[in-house]
């Protein structure tokens, strides 16, 4: 799969910005092609978080268009939306969100429940929570991880579905240099297997692991020579 933004521009109304509203994406085009990883690095408040929602079908762009091979994602009802997004976008968001309800495994194969493809699934789960290193915490409740712990669970379920597109905001960002080498390798060899990988990041070293990266400042993303 490949994912194509087409001049997409998100704003916000804000009474202190001029003339009421405060750009938080100029104007960009991007393209994520199978088989390659794409790094954007930037300060907080760049914009890059804002990006990859509009990306993942999370955040309506204020102009453009995000095309998912074919298929324009903000075109298709919510719920249709939502179900392109369960089975063929992988996002591990920047904020920590799982089920305190449910189990670390049960979090990680949460997007094959929802699919009904739970058993296919579980074979995946596993070998994620080893690569992973959290195999031993399967039935722990997300109450008791720390923060790394809590951020790989994230990953392992974004890469659950082996999704055609992974979009990853932060997923070193709790984490000690053994994980954060750990967790880049596993997005090189995702992206490697023929996944369409976006990397959000402040961590300079992805630029090593990534075939095209790009800086975004004040909302406006750059390719890095």
């Amino acid at each position: 799969m490949e994912l194509r933004a087409e001049k997409i521009s998100k704003d916000f109304l804000r009474y202190s910005a001029k003339n009421g509203y405060f750009i938080a994406v100029q104007e960009t085009d991007l393209h994520l092609a199978a088989g390659t990883l794409t790094a954007v690095t930037g300060r907080s408040g760049s914009g890059k978080s804002t990006l990859l929602n509009m990306l993942g079908g999370l955040m309506k762009p204020v102009t453009g268009r995000v095309l998912v091979d074919d298929a324009d994602l903000y075109a298709l009802s919510e719920e249709g939306r939502a179900e392109l997004r369960r089975r063929h976008i992988g996002i591990a968001p920047q904020q920590l969100m799982v089920l305190s309800g449910l189990s670390v495994r049960e979090n990680i194969l949460l997007p094959a429940l929802l699919t009904g493809t739970q058993e296919q699934a579980a074979a995946r789960a596993g070998t994620l929570m080893e690569r992973l290193g959290i195999r031993k915490l399967g039935a722990v409740a997300p109450s008791e991880l720390s923060g790394g712990e809590l951020r790989r669970v994230t990953i392992a379920r974004a890469l659950v579905m082996q999704p055609g597109i992974l979009l990853a905001d932060e997923p070193t960002g709790d984490l000690d240099e053994e994980n954060t080498q750990s967790v880049l390798r596993l997005l090189r060899e995702t992206a490697d297997a023929g996944t369409a990988v976006l990397l959000v990041t402040h961590e300079s070293e992805a630029r090593n692991y990534a075939d095209t990266c790009y800086t975004m400042t004040a909302g406006k993303l750059e390719k890095i020579a």
